[in-house]
């Protein structure tokens, strides 16, 4: 049994909103009390102090590790929430509404989460919590309008603006963790002028600390370090004009907030960027990307590729707390396949597979990785397991329509990384034969037709062309059954005759005989460009190799062609 306190997390169902203990006893916290009305949504501040959910009556906050309650903030119709980092503030989002005079209602509301008071109020008629953010200290607060971004000290906000940062064509801003805050500012492609990235100091806005330009760039994302002193910013376009990509056109670039360095990261595998990640340590990330199967690469502080984890279908990564372990996994239209690296010796721990997979972490402790198969991605076998991180699956819970599941974040140190340990003894498994679980289907094959069901393998596409080509049914060739247009002549049997019938060569002219020749010949060139393009190295797909292994029946039916010819 684990001496360490147990790691703690809530998750969202139609039925309820509930709040466990993590390993070793994956039980309800007794002091929880569950809301008796639908919640809509759940959060926990960023370093783990306060819990809060929406229901349509109110909002309610919570202190995360005793579940004592807070406040309770009479506000209805709540659609989203997000707390500040220390949990001292709560800001809710609600369906904008209009007023007599016109004018939007202020529904976006900033509260002090001990007393319930209203701090300030806005209009805001998207739901994007990026648009009101908090200093890690909760020091300074921020919220963009048109033309400028706008800076208050927490406790004012709302009132009189504290400071300003104007820039024209504004359209995404972000603050910086760490001690030192900086705010990097977005301003797209416009009239011809490339796209531009610029980092201040907070609040010393007369001076840029970084540029970037870059063309090819609708919108991006920003991925800080958590010390706060470089970014990954991940730039997207609507239309690729290439033609080579449905999604777009991704460029990912690297800047340092002191100004010393960046760069444009070296992506050598064309296609998206499907995942980015910052290790723990702030001085090394892993990229995904390139076209499917993509490609995994870990870089350093000066984007220099490091390690390639290879070329697999592959779309999500995260390091564990500590930094020791590396997730690499498919999940989403890929088929929930999860690699874990140790991040010291660069080899693989182990693979396996959790299928419809929507939702991954890692808990605090770095031990367990947690997935979810959440509705609406997928509205049957919702639920989640907990994984060791050797792979091995040691509890698993089924939950009707789970919506939302996550950890109670705490400080790594608090849970100190040990060397890769043997797994413990599972928990709770759920058994294939539990009613609440669906076995897996055993694949049942291709398709036949009634007609070919009575015994044997169906023909291939190109024997059943040979077949039509000297007369031979197409059916299976163990079918018994009387082909159309027989004749029937007798047979002896103990001494009466019975009828038997025999089948009528049909009639089959040069010409036609010349025209499936052509094609067989056809068919045999594309095989030939495929097996040089194999010889090469390029990798095959399925229905590539497929082609290629009907290379002996082709060639066995166009010397029976060119025999009738």
């Amino acid at each position: 049994m684990s001496t360490e306190a147990p790691t703690q997390f809530s998750y969202r169902s139609q039925k309820e909103l509930t709040v466990w203990n993590g390993y070793p006893e994956y039980k309800p916290v007794k002091t929880f009390e569950k809301p008796e009305t639908a919640t809509r949504a759940f959060q926990y501040s960023k370093y783990g102090h306060a819990f809060a959910y929406a229901t349509a009556e109110s909002v309610k906050v919570f202190g995360a590790g005793s579940q004592e309650q807070w406040c309770e903030i009479k506000r209805p119709n709540v659609i989203d929430l997000w707390l500040s980092p220390q949990g001292s503030y709560i800001a809710t989002w609600e369906r904008t509404a209009k007023l007599e005079d016109g004018s939007g209602s202020r529904n976006l509301v900033i509260w002090d989460t001990k007393t319930a008071e209203e701090i300030a109020s806005f209009s805001q008629k998207a739901q994007n919590n990026w648009n009101f953010q908090w200093t890690d200290d909760e020091k300074y607060c921020a919220r963009m309008v048109t033309g400028e971004i706008q800076f208050w000290e927490s406790r004012n906000a709302g009132k009189a603006v504290w400071a300003r940062l104007k820039m024209e064509g504004i359209a995404q801003f972000s603050l910086s963790p760490g001690k030192s805050p900086a705010v990097a500012v977005f301003v797209p492609e416009r009239n011809g002028a490339p796209a531009i990235v610029r980092l201040f100091s907070v609040p010393n806005f007369s001076q840029p600390l970084s540029n970037k330009t870059f063309f090819k760039a609708d919108r991006i994302q920003v991925y800080w370090n958590d010390l706060g002193t470089s970014l990954l910013v991940l730039t997207s376009t609507d239309v690729d004009k290439t033609g080579k990509s449905y999604y777009g056109e991704n460029n990912l670039y690297y800047m340092a907030v002191a100004g010393t360095f960046d760069c444009r990261v070296p992506l050598d595998k064309e296609g998206s960027v499907h995942d980015v990640t910052w290790g723990p340590d702030s001085k090394e990330f892993v990229v995904i990307y390139g076209a499917m199967p993509a490609k995994a690469t870990l870089f350093d502080h000066r984007a220099n590729p490091v390690h390639c984890f290879g070329i697999d279908p592959r779309n999500f990564v995260k390091f564990n707390p500590q930094g020791r372990i590396i997730c690499i996994a498919g999940f989403g239209n890929l088929n929930g396949t999860i690699d874990l690296y140790d991040r010291k010796t660069l080899t693989k721990i182990k693979s396996f597979q959790a299928p419809n997979a929507s939702h991954c972490e890692w808990s605090p402790c770095g031990r367990f990785l947690l997935t979810a198969t959440l509705t609406p991605r997928l509205r049957v076998d919702n639920g989640f397991k907990m994984w060791h991180h050797t792979g091995t699956l040691i509890y698993e819970e089924s939950v009707n329509e789970l919506y939302q599941v996550g950890f109670r974040p705490e400080p790594a140190t608090k849970y100190p990384m040990r060397s890769i340990s043997p797994p413990p003894q599972p928990i709770q498994l759920l058994s294939a034969t539990d009613t609440s679980v669906k076995p897996i289907a055993k694949p049942l094959g291709a398709y036949r037709p009634p007609h070919m069901r009575a015994g044997g393998a169906p023909t291939s596409l190109a024997q059943r062309e040979a077949d039509m080509a000297i007369g031979r049914t197409t059916g299976n060739r163990k079918n018994n059954s009387t082909p159309v247009g027989a004749k029937f002549v007798s047979k002896k049997k103990d001494g009466k005759k019975e009828a038997a019938p025999v089948a009528s060569k049909p009639a089959i002219n040069g010409e036609e005989i010349q025209k499936k020749i052509r094609n067989l010949e056809k068919k045999l060139r594309q095989i030939k460009d495929l097996k040089d393009k194999q010889a090469d190295g390029q990798v095959m797909e399925a229905p590539q190799l497929q082609k290629i292994s009907t290379e002996p029946a082709v060639l066995k039916e166009l010397s029976n062609l060119h025999a009738l010819a």
